[in-house]
This record gives C-alpha cells, sequence and structure tokens, in this order.
C-alpha cells in the first residue's frame, strides 16, 4: 500500500501513531513492510494456508465474536446431509462433473431449500455456478433454513467450518507458506485480538490476492476471518480492495465486463433464462431483500437506454440486449482473435500488446484482426506492434505481410476533461477540466457520443429490424462549443434516473418501479443527482469524519456498507467508543454518524418474515446484509460460486510442490486454456522452472508504462528492468549485481539486469529452500526508457468466477547473462534445459 497507494496509506500511518498495529503480508520486503510492525513473508500462492490457518485460529482458541456470528452470520444454518466437503473427497466438494469440468451446487444448498428434482425448484435449469447475482431462482428458497442456535450441531455452518479448517495448523503454515510458527502466532494474536465489543481490524488486499486461478476463495477466506471478528460493517473493519486506477471501482459498478450491465445486474445469457423478460427476472429476482427489487432495477435500465420505445408490448426492449454466447472476457476473445475469429478491437486506455498475459500471443493475435482502433495520450505498443514488436525483431511477424489497419486516435489525460470516477472505497467524485486538451485530443466521452451519432445515423437509413434497438437507443445529449463536447453532467443525471413522465430525478433508490414509470443508468447511483442543480458528486464541503458532504458514496451516501452490524441486535451500539449508527427509539428511526444502509424506520425489534414476506423488511429489524436473501453474512456460500462454497487450498497452476492437503493439486474448475501458443510446467516440481517468479508494481512507474516511461523524470528514477533475487540465490547460481539474467518460462524468455537484495528471501518449505524471483512488469519497447516485456512470461488462465489470470504465482528458470536477441520460446526452452 505504500508503494503503490502512498496517498491513502498516509492514513494508514495516522493510525499507527494511534496505537494501530501494521501487518504486512507479501513475499517481498517493500516500503509498507518497513512501515509495518509485522512483516509476513510467504510463499507466493500459499495465502489460502496461510488465511486459513488465521481462520482455524480463531475456531481452535473461541477468538470468535460470538453473538455478532450467532445473529449476523448464516453459521447457525444446517446444511443438507448428503454435502461432502473436500476433506471427504480429497480435494473436491460434492457435486462435481469430471467430464465437463464443474460443480453441480445442488448439495450445497441449505438443507430446507428444495431439491433439483422437486417441484418446487427453481424455475431454471442452470446450476452452474457464477456469480451471486446470478443464482436468484435459488437465492428465494435458501431463505427459510433450518438453525442450531447453540452452534453445536455436526452439520451446522459453524462446526462444518471447523472441520474444514483443522487441517490449517500453524505447522502446516511453517511447512508449506514458508511463515515460522512464531511469526505465524504472533501475527495470529495481534490481528484476533482487533475484535469484540471495543475493537475492529481492517483487510486491505490488491491484485496480489485476486490475480489467482483461485483469486475470489482468497478473498472469500478473508471475508470469513473478518465475518468471524465481527470486523464486517463496523468503524475501522472491513475488507478494503486496494485499485490502481481512479475508476476502477466505476469500471465494474457501470461496467466495462461483458457479463454485467450497470448495477451487477447480470447481461441475459443465450438461453432459456434469456428467452423472455418474464424468464429473465424469474431467475434473477429474489423475494427476500435489496434483489426483491430487480424487476424495477432492470427495467428502469430498459427505459434509460431506449427512452419512449421501452415498453411493456416490447418488453421495455430487453429483447434488444445482446446474449452472451460464450466467453467473452479479455482473454476469450483474444484467444478468438488468434484463432481468426474477430475483425476489429478498440482499445481504449489499455495496453495489451505489454500489460496483458502472454504478450507473445496477444501481439501475434492482433496481426489476424484487419483493423484495430487505439485510442491513448501516446503512442503505445499495441499501436505499433505491426513495426517494432519482439516478434517483428526476430522475424516471426513481418510488417509487409500484417493486413491489420491500426487507427491511433489522440486521447485527452485525466486532467483535460470533465467527468467522474469512483475511488476504491466507492467515493463517486466529479472533477472540472483543468486545461483544455492539446490539438485533436479528446475525451472517451467526445469520442463515444460521436461515435454513436454516427452508428445511429448509419442504422436509421437501414429498416432491417436488427437496427431496431440502435434506432430506439437514447442518445441526446447536449454538445457544447467549441469542440462539440458532449454536456457530461447530463449523463450523469441519466445515470442518477428520473421520473418518465416529467424528467424529475430521482432522489433514492427506493423511487425506482417496475411499470416503466422511472428510468434509471444505474440503480446503485440513485441520488447522486436527486435535483437538477445539485450534483452531489461535486460537493466540497466535509462534514464529519467520514467524510459526508465530499463527493457520494452508493448506496445512499452510505460510507460503511452493511453498517446496521455495527449496533446490537436490539439497535443499541456495541459499544460508545465503536458506535456507528444506531436506533433512535424516540424518532422511530436510524441515526448515527453515517447514513444508515438499512431501511430508515425499520424497528430493530421488528420480527422477520422469511417464510412469506417480500423485500427489505421481510429481513425484520436484526439482519444487516440487505443484498442476500437471508440477510446475514456467507461463511458458506450456498449458491453463487463455481469453485466451492468454503475456501480449499489448491496450489498454483504451476508450483514448486504438490498440495500437501489434497489429491487435487490445482483448482479443478479453473482453466488453463492451454495449447501450443500458452504452454504451462508441469503442475508440480518441473526440474526446468525451479523458482517461483511474481510480478509486482513500482511506485515511479504505472501498469504497462505508457504513461510513465515517456516522462522524462520517472523514466529517469526506474529507467531499467530489474529482477530482484535474494543472496542466496545469486550465490546459487552465479548472478553478480547489476549485471545481467535472463528468465525463462514455458511461455518467453526475457533479459533484466540482476538486483541483488535482502528484500526477497529463500523460504524453507516442506524441508528444503525455495527461493523466489520478482519482476516490476512496467516495460516494453517504446518510450524514453526500454525494456523486455515481463507479462510474456505468464500464461492466459481464468478463475472460474472472475475469470482473472494467474499472475503472482509462476515457476520459471534464471541464468546468468543476456539471452540472445534473436532467441525464440522454443530455443529458449532447450537452452534452459542445458542449463539445468
Amino acid at each position: 500500500m505504500a508503494e503503490n497507494h502512498p496517498v491513502g496509506f498516509q492514513w494508514v500511518m495516522e493510525a499507527r501513531e494511534r496505537g494501530a498495529k501494521i501487518i504486512h503480508v507479501d513475499p517481498r520486503f517493500n516500503r509498507t513492510s518497513a512501515m509495518a510492525d509485522i512483516w509476513v513473508p510467504l510463499r507466493a500462492g500459499s495465502d489460502i494456508i496461510f488465511l486459513g490457518g488465521l481462520v482455524n485460529y480463531v475456531l481452535a482458541n473461541n477468538k470468535e465474536f460470538r453473538e455478532y456470528v450467532v445473529r449476523y452470520t448464516n453459521a447457525p444454518a444446517m446444511l443438507r446431509d448428503d454435502f461432502k466437503d473436500t476433506e471427504d473427497l480429497d480435494g473436491l466438494f460434492s457435486g462435481w462433473d469430471a467430464e465437463n469440468k464443474k460443480y453441480d451446487p445442488a448439495t450445497w444448498l441449505y438443507r430446507s431449500a428444495p431439491r433439483k428434482d422437486s417441484k418446487e425448484a427453481p424455475g431454471h435449469s442452470d446450476f452452474g455456478g457464477g456469480h451471486g447475482k446470478d443464482r436468484g431462482g435459488e437465492a428465494q428458497e435458501v431463505t427459510n433454513f433450518e438453525w442450531d442456535i447453540s452452534l453445536e450441531d455436526p452439520q451446522c455452518v459453524f462446526q462444518v467450518l471447523k472441520r474444514h479448517f483443522s487441517r490449517y495448523t500453524p505447522e502446516m503454515v511453517e511447512r508449506y507458506c514458508g511463515v515460522p510458527k512464531d511469526v505465524f502466532l504472533k501475527t495470529a494474536e495481534t490481528f484476533t485480538s482487533a475484535s469484540g465489543l471495543e475493537k475492529t481490524g481492517a483487510i486491505c488486499y490488491a491484485v496480489g490476492w485476486t490475480q489467482h486461478s483461485k483469486g475470489v476463495q482468497i478473498i472469500r477466506t478473508a471475508a470469513i476471518l473478518q465475518l468471524l471478528l465481527g470486523n464486517i460493517g463496523r468503524p475501522g473493519g472491513g475488507i478494503l480492495a486496494l485499485r490502481g486506477h481512479a475508476s476502477i471501482q466505476g469500471s465494474t459498478d457501470i461496467p466495462t465486463l461483458y457479463d454485467i450491465l450497470p448495477g451487477y445486474l447480470p447481461m441475459p445469457f443465450f438461453g432459456a433464462d434469456s428467452s423472455s423478460f418474464k424468464n429473465y427476472i424469474k431467475k434473477h429476482r429474489v423475494r427476500i431483500g435489496l434483489w426483491s427489487n430487480f424487476d424495477a432495477y432492470i427495467t428502469s435500465l430498459l427505459k434509460a437506454y431506449y427512452g419512449d420505445a421501452a415498453t411493456a408490448k416490447n418488453e421495455y426492449g430487453f429483447n434488444w440486449l445482446p446474449r452472451v454466447t460464450g466467453d467473452h472476457s479479455h482473454f476469450g476473445y483474444w484467444l478468438d482473435m488468434q484463432d481468426g475469429k474477430m475483425e476489429g478491437l478498440f482499445v481504449m486506455g489499455q495496453n495489451p500488446a505489454v500489460g496483458a498475459s502472454n504478450g507473445r500471443l496477444e501481439r501475434t493475435a492482433l496481426s489476424k484482426l484487419k483493423w484495430v482502433v487505439v485510442r491513448d495520450m501516446v503512442e503505445t505498443e499495441t499501436a505499433s506492434f505491426w513495426l517494432d514488436s519482439p516478434e517483428v525483431q526476430r522475424g516471426e511477424l513481418k510488417p509487409e505481410e500484417i493486413a491489420t489497419e491500426v487507427f491511433l486516435f489522440p486521447a485527452a489525460g485525466t486532467a483535460e476533461k470533465e467527468g467522474t470516477f469512483t475511488n476504491t472505497q466507492r467515493l463517486l467524485q466529479y472533477r472540472k477540466m483543468a486545461v483544455e486538451p492539446p490539438g485533436d485530443a479528446r475525451s472517451e466521452t467526445w469520442f463515444i457520443v460521436h461515435m454513436g451519432n454516427r452508428i445511429k445515423r448509419k442504422a436509421g437509413q437501414d429498416p432491417r429490424p436488427r437496427n431496431d434497438g440502435i434506432n430506439a437507443i437514447t442518445w441526446n445529449y447536449t454538445l457544447e462549443a467549441p469542440r462539440a463536447e458532449p454536456k457530461v453532467s447530463e449523463v450523469l443525471q441519466e445515470i442518477n434516473g428520473y421520473t418518465v413522465a416529467d424528467r424529475k430525478q430521482l432522489k433514492h433508490m427506493q423511487d425506482l418501479k417496475n411499470d416503466g414509470s422511472t428510468a434509471c443508468g444505474a440503480w446503485i447511483y440513485c441520488g447522486v443527482f436527486p435535483e437538477k442543480d445539485r450534483n452531489r458528486a461535486n460537493e466540497r464541503n466535509p462534514t464529519d469524519l467520514l467524510g459526508h458532504g465530499w463527493g457520494f458514496a452508493w448506496p445512499n451516501d452510505c460510507r460503511i456498507i452493511y453498517n446496521r452490524a455495527s449496533a446490537r441486535p436490539d439497535g443499541t451500539p456495541w459499544s460508545e467508543r465503536k458506535k456507528l449508527v444506531w436506533w433512535d427509539a424516540e424518532k422511530k428511526e436510524w441515526t448515527g454518524l453515517d447514513n444508515a444502509d438499512y431501511k430508515k424506520d425499520l424497528a430493530p425489534t421488528t420480527p422477520d418474515a422469511l417464510d412469506a414476506g417480500v423485500g427489505v423488511v421481510a429481513l425484520g429489524g436484526a439482519r444487516p446484509f440487505t443484498l442476500h436473501a437471508d440477510g446475514v453474512g456467507w461463511l458458506y456460500v450456498a449458491s453463487g460460486l463455481k469453485d466451492g462454497p468454503l475456501p480449499a487450498h489448491y496450489e498454483p497452476l504451476e508450483s514448486p510442490i504438490s498440495n500437501p492437503f489434497y489429491a487435487q493439486q490445482v483448482n479443478p474448475a479453473a482453466q488453463k486454456k492451454e495449447r501450443p501458443d500458452n504452454r504451462y510446467a508441469m503442475e508440480a516440481g518441473d526440474a526446468r522452472y525451479p523458482y517461483v517468479l511474481t510480478t509486482y508494481r513500482l511506485t515511479e512507474h504505472h501498469t504497462a508504462g505508457g504513461m510513465t516511461r515517456t516522462l522524462s523524470h520517472l523514466a529517469e528514477l526506474q529507467p531499467e528492468l530489474f529482477t530482484e533475487v535474494s543472496p542466496e540465490l545469486a550465490d546459487e547460481i552465479g548472478l553478480e549485481h547489476g549485471d545481467w539474467a535472463t528468465i525463462s518460462t514455458p511461455r518467453a524468455t526475457i533479459e533484466a539486469r540482476v538486483l541483488v537484495t535482502r528484500r526477497m528471501r529463500p523460504l524453507w518449505i516442506d524441508g528444503r529452500r525455495v527461493h523466489q524471483v520478482g519482476l516490476p512488469y512496467h516495460w516494453g519497447y517504446k518510450g524514453k526508457v526500454k525494456g523486455d516485456v515481463v507479462n510474456d512470461l505468464l500464461a492466459i488462465s481464468e478463475e472460474p468466477n472472475v475469470r482473472i489470470m494467474e499472475s503472482k504465482a509462476l515457476m520459471c528458470s534464471v541464468v546468468p547473462g543476456r539471452r540472445t536477441q534473436k532467441l525464440s520460446p522454443q530455443q529458449a526452452q532447450s537452452t534452459q534445459r542445458q542449463a539445468t
């Protein structure tokens, strides 16, 4: 965090000065480690062992916040008798379909949920897992489950959790993470003590946890830990995902992702659930909680898209939405591109030629396109792949044989445009243009609006039904002189939502209707522009320590989500010191230091009505997790994940060891996408690639380097690609500080300067010394400073839930000296085998 999020890290330092303890878990000693009370180096890819050890420490030592766990989590829920854990099936959960390589999660449901073949079963047949938002049909029926408030029944979630994590002992953490037992126990006692009435603890993570073949389950383990400690929904608690761009959060809220619509509404997939609007709603709407208004959210979105053309008669234009027909994620469409199944590509604010996994495959794939449009502030490697890429230098690609037509458009920088971004804490902020963009540079809004105008004009001349959706879409934005720049505040007003009859801005997401009378571009953002002249994202008058009056945090400007959990079930604060929101018995409403993330007048004494109730009210007054149909935090995920209801340790797709817990080596649901142009090392202990490789970012450069390697002052601060190795590894294979090393994986071979440093330390894993190698990934073949492309070393792989790649735990070889300039990957592997 100090290295990559230094502005935010100042508040961590202020907390430490007030007595907070800082624990940093990272394979590499860096700026954050230097400022921490405890640094925990561990083997890259062993995170679930470490976190599972913390969970086991809590359960084995009765450290859980008992009242919170009983009342605010699904710990008392009873599971089906035919559910089998990884402990029973040696690394698999019940329901594994080996032929199709996916789970049927029917046995994961709560005991009282309808059976798959029951007439009461949900109205869809897709039991293949997926995001929680995709499991509405099942979630409707998992609320009326059996409870064991004592938490003693062997089939209740709490006892299943205990058995599941019982093998994640301090000894196992020491043996397979490389963390000495005394360091682990000190860490466990320090963190788990931040719990209870008077204390909380927070977890901050970034892509070091997400970019794994089991990344979602790593974060799930952290969620289990925090729920057990009562650290969700309370001040000083939570799990904060640190993101390295100004609007990464905004890019999932109003998504650049292929499988969701704004506000995390699921895209319709080709098949039964998208055959009609009614079936789509039936699958995704739930009876209880916030998703009970799913029909209002999607109907209002379609009205925002299609305006007057969206009517009840044509299902509000639902059939104009495209259907997902396959894997249209980044890697899915890049493999399609390589196989000649795509014609063109828009690249905006991205540089995949050097910034994405298996860069060699991605650059080669670009040569298969008819055209590519690149919008950026500089000529990136993606724009010039046909001219000066490593493949051209090696003679694998020839410019005169590449038919791809490249259009390079100059883009406005962040200070050269007006608009909003949503930061890592869900805070939506509006910023004004500081300076005019130079020359022909234009904002993304300008480009998209004007391109949309051209597409609509073209479609308007073609009356075929295929163009009905384009012709219906609302696209009426004011263009302001002198550059015909769209008035971006109108976009935010459209996102906020309005009543169709009088175009009056909506004030709250509760105002959304399912009858076509409201339009809203993203239901979670409703309230950011509640009046025509009030843009809450542009407000700059903070009134309290939580920053109210400075920007807008969805939902309802709530700064700590699920904050009903900061009060006891009876509505009083857990403690005076940790109070956040509470029930005001005199006013009969929730009040406090934050806007309550709960129905304002729902008294804590209101009984739940899970059997027959509807909406948030059916949760009663003491179920804080309103996005769940049962209103509680999920220690166990009965429905919604593709690789298991509980986290289990699997080794990375390439590992130095066999899985010490189960016969199942890797996440069975992960997709390796293995093919001749995307090769892998052996899953466990490949002698050709003996060292663990992890990639990371530097403070001085930004991601693929397009914005920083072109700036002289940043280029001077970090002028050359380097690899960090321990003194022990340097001595073992003859590396010299400041000299060159050649690093290879089955995908590529690169060279880098050698940085011999104690920041990277070997670990003792299962009785032998394992070396780890670090590489920052900011260099490429353009800019003021150049270097080999580190991401060429990575494989294209997909975690099963969100399809992210594994970049933090690979295997590599390292030998002294420079690579041969024209060395192909096959030659590099041959050379490496000889060296090994």
